[in-house]
């Protein structure tokens, strides 16, 4: 939730930069993630040999509701809509207004006495009367107006989501990761239980992953965000098979072989996955935060990231069923090379379907396109 709201603030913001500076807002944000990242993975580590859990879960609740305060200096411009206290006074002005105004050929004395007796006669039912019209009315106009804004975000969202430089993209993203079965549980449990590799060396693998993202995050904005979107996700999927073939490489003891340690293998992996993911996910991110209709940010990006994150679930599954017809389990690892050899070869899969990618499409498109 949070990284969205965050995805639909940078979006508003961009609007007001050119074209050629789209980027750094966004890399900003990727950039102070990173070392949010790090600092949280150090901080997380130095917890764990200093602290006891009960002290480590109240270090760590704290930390959430420090950045729930910081929220409050946000500003954030919402929708108006009219008091029912103004509505009220409206009202009653209206009410009076009405009273005031004498019969046809009726004389001064005639009309006066008529408007005492009628503020005496009703000022006791004008009150109630006006709360429960005003608070009917008030509520009613309250839905409309929440209904119709709804309403105006769903028909905003869909224009948004029929051009083709953000359909046909998401499009490839979902299939990218459905394609690709997902075997990254079974190899933190053959690391750990085969390779003996201990939970404070996998954290720090995880701050290596942060750095590779630092640097992944500048390389684009640097050197990539100009290049076609459709090169620069056959890129990425070039490095993921790379990657990919470092597991290979690692089950299959070759680099023993190479007298290079497991530990080098896995802390390059990781920072290498977390930079080319990178590569894929902020052109995109630019892309839609350009083309993005005003008002619907949230939204887009919520939907955006419900299709990754449906789309990794389903890789999930494929993964799970994988190791399950290759009989790979926590005590037997004998056919993971050949889970992890389908797993390469998937990886290639989603370069074949690059023709969804717009060729116009790269991480500096703007609405011209």
């Amino acid at each position: 939730m949070a990284d969205v709201v965050i995805d639909a603030m940078i979006a508003e913001a961009v609007r007001s930069e050119r074209a050629e500076f789209a980027g750094d807002l966004q890399t900003l944000s990727w950039l102070m993630m990173a070392v949010g990242g790090i600092c949280g993975n150090l901080l997380g580590g130095y917890a764990l040999s200093s602290f006891r859990i009960c002290s480590i879960f109240l270090l760590f609740s704290i930390l959430p509701g420090i950045q729930l305060l910081s929220c409050a200096f946000i500003k954030e411009v919402s929708s108006e809509y009219p008091d029912i206290g103004d509505q009220k006074n409206s009202h009653r002005q209206e009410r009076l207004y009405s009273s005031t105004i004498p019969p046809v050929g009726a004389s001064k004395s005639e009309a006066l006495r008529s408007r005492k007796k009628e503020r005496n006669h009703d000022g006791s039912k004008l009150s109630y009367r006006e709360a429960e019209d005003v608070k009917e009315k008030g509520s009613l106009a309250l839905s409309l107006r929440c209904f119709q804004s709804m309403r105006s975000a769903i028909y905003s969202l869909c224009g948004a989501f029929k051009k083709p430089l953000i359909l046909r993209p998401m499009a490839w993203f979902f299939f990218s990761h459905v394609a690709v079965p997902n075997l990254s549980t079974v190899m933190f449990y053959y690391q750990t239980e085969v390779l003996h590799l201990g939970a404070s060396f996998l954290g720090a693998s995880r701050v290596i992953g942060w750095f590779g993202l630092m640097i992944g995050t500048y390389i684009y904005n640097q050197y990539l965000k100009r290049m076609k979107l459709k090169r620069i996700l056959m890129l990425a999927h070039v490095g993921l098979g790379a990657v990919n073939f470092l597991d290979i490489v690692l089950v299959s003891g070759l680099n023993t072989r190479l007298s290079i340690p497991d530990k080098y293998i896995v802390l390059g992996g990781s920072a290498v996955a977390d930079a080319i993911n990178q590569f894929k996910f902020m052109p995109f991110l630019i892309l839609s935060g350009q083309l993005c209709p005003p008002g619907i940010e949230g939204t887009l990006f919520a939907l955006f990231m419900s299709i990754n994150n449906l789309g990794s679930s389903v890789g999930s599954f494929y993964g799970a069923t994988l190791a399950s017809v290759l009989g790979i389990s926590s005590n037997s690892y004998r056919n993971i090379l050949y889970g992890l050899l389908i797993q390469l070869f998937s990886t290639f899969i989603p370069i074949g379907l690059l023709f969804l990618i717009p060729k116009e499409a790269t991480g500096l498109a703007s609405e011209k396109l």
